[in-house]
C-alpha cells in the first residue's frame, strides 16, 4: 500500500504534484484527474461503461479536502466533487498514465469522428 505524503497544486499550470512514501513523485494535470475521476458519475454504475468526459482542458482544482489518512476529495471548478481519490487510485493513475491518457484520446477521437460522419439514408 502506498501513502501520499504531500500534495502540491500549481494554480497557473493546473498541475498536481503527488509525493508518495517510497520517494516517487508524479505530476498530473487537472484535466487528466477530472476525466479519470473515481466517481460513479464518471466510472459508471456497476456494469455500465465509464462515461467519456469531454472539454475539461480548462478545468481547475478549487480545493483539496483530505479524507482520513487514505484519500483526498478534489473540488473542481466545474462543480464536480464526487469521488474519493484514494492513495492507491492516485498511484494507479500515475503508473498507468500513458495507457490511460492514450485510451482517453482514442475514445475522444472516435467520438469526434462519429459526430462528423453523416449517415445517408436512401429512400426509393
Amino acid at each position: 500500500m502506498y501513502v501520499v505524503t504531500k500534495l502540491h497544486y500549481h494554480r497557473k499550470s493546473k498541475m498536481l504534484d503527488i509525493y508518495f512514501d517510497d520517494a516517487q513523485t508524479h505530476t498530473l494535470s487537472c484535466e487528466y484527474l477530472r476525466t479519470h475521476s473515481p466517481s460513479a458519475e464518471v466510472q459508471g454504475h456497476g456494469t455500465t461503461p465509464s462515461k467519456l468526459v469531454l472539454n475539461k482542458h480548462a478545468v481547475k482544482i478549487e480545493r483539496l479536502e483530505p479524507v482520513g489518512h487514505y484519500a483526498v476529495k478534489l473540488h473542481f471548478n466545474d462543480g464536480h466533487n464526487s469521488g474519493l481519490f484514494s492513495w492507491q487510485y492516485l498511484r494507479e493513475l500515475c503508473v498507468n498514465y500513458q495507457l490511460y491518457w492514450q485510451t482517453y484520446l482514442e475514445r475522444t477521437n472516435q467520438y469526434h469522428a462519429q459526430l462528423d460522419s453523416v449517415p445517408i439514408k436512401f429512400i426509393p
